[in-house]
C-alpha cells in the first residue's frame, strides 16, 4: 500500500513539474519573440543625409501636381496584433497585415477538439535596410544657358523648366511580390532619410524658380537641373504563411524562411538639385 502511494505522490509531481515548465517556457517565448523582432530592428543603420544648398524644393511652383505619395502604414486589429505577437518571424509586410485585419475567426466552446491549419501562400514578411543613400544628381531633367560674350554688364540666369519631364524609380532586380516589397522600401527609406518619396514624380514644363546665377561678360552660363532619388539597398525576407488553429488558440506558423538581398531608386518628389557652370564657349 506504501509502495502505490509513493508511486501515486512520484508521479503528481512529475506531473506537475513538467507542466510548471511547459508554462514558463510558453510565457517566455513572447519575450523572445519580441526581443529578436526589437534586435532585427535595432540592425538597421540610421541615414545621416544632409540636403545640400543646391537642391531646392519646388512644391510650390511645379507646374505639375504631383499626388501625394501616401506611405503604406496600417495599424493591425486586435486579432492581428494577437497573431502577429505568435510568429517566430517578423511580420511588417502592409499587404499581410490588411489580409489579418480583414480576417475573422470566432472563438468556439467546442473549439478545444478543432484542428485546422490554413495555407496563406508564400509572402514577403518584412524588409531590413542595409544602406540608404542619395544622388542628387539622379536624371538631369533641364538645361538653361545664358550667351553673355558680347555684353559688358553681368547678366542674370535663373531656372526654366523648358520641356514636361517625368522621372521614375524601381527596384534594381527582378523579385517575387515586387510591389509588396517596394511598399515596405519606401516607408523604410522614407523614414531613414526624412525626404518626401515617390517611386513616380514629375516636373511640369513652365516651373521656375526665382534663385539667380550671374555670368559675367564674354562668359556663358550653363544652369543644369536634375532629380534627386534615395538609392536603398537591403534584404527581404520570404516565408510561407499558415495560419495554426488548435485547441481554441490561434497562431501564425512560418516555414521555409529565405533571404534576398535588394536594392531600389525612389525619387525625391518636388525637389531639384542646380548645377551651374560658365565658359568662354
Amino acid at each position: 500500500m506504501k509502495k502505490r502511494i509513493f508511486i501515486l505522490i512520484f508521479v503528481m509531481l512529475f506531473v506537475l513539474s513538467n507542466t510548471a515548465l511547459a508554462a514558463e517556457k510558453t510565457k517566455q517565448q513572447p519575450e523572445q519573440k519580441q526581443k529578436q523582432a526589437e534586435k532585427i530592428e535595432k540592425t538597421a543603420p540610421k541615414a545621416d543625409i544632409k540636403v545640400p544648398s543646391s537642391v531646392l524644393s519646388i512644391s510650390k511652383e511645379n507646374t505639375y501636381p504631383n499626388s501625394a505619395q501616401d506611405l503604406p502604414y496600417l495599424e493591425p486589429s486586435k486579432l492581428a496584433k494577437a497573431m502577429l505577437k505568435t510568429s517566430d518571424v517578423p511580420i511588417t509586410n502592409p499587404d499581410l497585415i490588411r489580409l489579418l485585419n480583414e480576417s475573422t475567426i470566432n472563438g468556439s466552446k467546442v473549439a478545444f477538439w478543432y484542428r485546422a491549419k490554413i495555407y496563406l501562400g508564400q509572402w514577403p514578411l518584412s524588409y531590413q535596410s542595409t544602406e540608404t543613400t542619395v544622388n542628387w544628381e539622379h536624371q538631369q531633367i533641364n538645361s538653361n544657358r545664358l550667351d553673355n560674350r558680347g555684353a559688358k554688364a553681368i547678366a542674370k540666369l535663373s531656372y526654366n523648366q523648358t520641356a514636361h519631364k517625368k522621372v521614375s524609380g524601381g527596384l534594381t532586380a527582378s523579385i517575387p511580390n515586387s510591389e509588396a516589397v517596394q511598399k515596405m522600401m519606401l516607408i523604410t527609406a522614407a523614414e531613414k532619410s526624412k525626404l518626401p518619396l515617390s517611386f513616380q514624380t514629375a516636373v511640369g514644363a513652365g516651373t521656375k524658380k526665382s534663385n539667380v546665377y550671374h555670368v559675367s561678360p564674354k562668359q556663358v552660363g550653363y544652369l543644369n537641373s536634375y532629380v534627386p532619388a534615395v538609392n536603398e539597398r537591403g534584404r527581404v525576407t520570404y516565408g510561407e504563411v499558415y495560419i495554426v488553429l488548435k485547441g481554441g488558440k490561434r497562431e501564425i506558423v512560418i516555414q521555409n524562411v529565405t533571404q534576398q538581398g535588394i536594392g531600389a531608386w525612389i525619387p525625391v518628389q518636388d525637389h531639384v538639385s542646380f548645377s551651374f557652370h560658365t565658359s568662354n564657349m
